[in-house]
């Protein structure tokens, strides 16, 4: 009978993650493209979260609207829900455009790849 501490849970080697974290492999002057990318990934995937999250505010919104019955009050909140999304999404935006600005002040590229809409029209 085998004991549940006999029994190998990592394969041979270890675990292998996704790629490499840090400087693995990599002089120390590739550390400040390594952050940006970083900074970039994260921006990117917050302005994507924070857009779907306005979309399901949108909908649910518009669908206490459409079930609302007439009560003022339910219509109220959902008015205020979609509003709350909408303020949102502005600042979400706007936050990019001041990290892009903050980025051409320092001559940093923040963003780099993350503005795809020009590069999608002109390619």
């Amino acid at each position: 009978m085998r004991h549940l501490a006999q029994i190998r849970l990592a394969p041979e080697g270890g675990f292998k993650g996704f790629g490499p974290l840090g400087l693995e492999d990599r002089s120390a002057s590739d550390a400040p493209l390594i952050f940006n990318t970083f900074i970039r990934a994260v921006i990117g995937l917050l302005t994507i979260v924070a857009f779907i999250y306005f979309l399901f505010l949108l909908i649910t919104g518009a669908i206490s609207i459409l079930s609302s019955g007439g009560d003022k009050a339910k219509l109220s909140e959902a008015k205020s829900r979609i509003t709350m999304g909408f303020v949102g999404l502005v600042i979400v935006i706007a936050a990019v455009f001041i990290a892009d600005l903050i980025g051409s002040i320092l001559g940093i590229d923040i963003l780099g790849g993350a503005l795809l809409l020009p590069k999608l029209f002109n390619p």
